[in-house]
């Protein structure tokens, strides 16, 4: 269990700086961008320790989406259309995220 911690997390971690690199570029808030990588944290650890019967790419992207709920619920009061690549890149990353922790945590 620790080791798929561990796995979850650090993944998480690489998901959330591929995330904020185009978020920097942009120059938006630090606040995002640590909210972005906190998120990502959490998905790769829910992830790891998360058991659903389906698909890999399927519970990253599902588990991705959860967690991004109420931020998304937040964002899109004030800008929807900032939704549109947030979205892309949940599906992108959860589904990434998904495949690579089944990858190293069955083995």
């Amino acid at each position: 269990m620790k080791r798929k911690l561990i796995i979850g997390i650090s993944f998480g971690f690489l998901a959330g700086i591929i995330d904020i690199i185009p978020m920097i570029i942009q120059n938006l808030t630090w606040d995002a961008n640590i909210s972005a990588l906190c998120m990502w944290i959490i998905v790769g650890l829910f992830i790891s320790t998360v058991e659903f019967n389906i698909n890999s790419i399927v519970k990253g992207v599902l588990i991705a989406f959860l967690v991004l709920l109420p931020s998304a619920i937040l964002i899109g009061w004030k800008e929807p259309f900032a939704l549109i690549p947030i979205a892309v890149m949940t599906i992108i990353l959860g589904g990434l995220l998904g495949f690579t922790i089944h990858k190293f945590t069955n083995k």
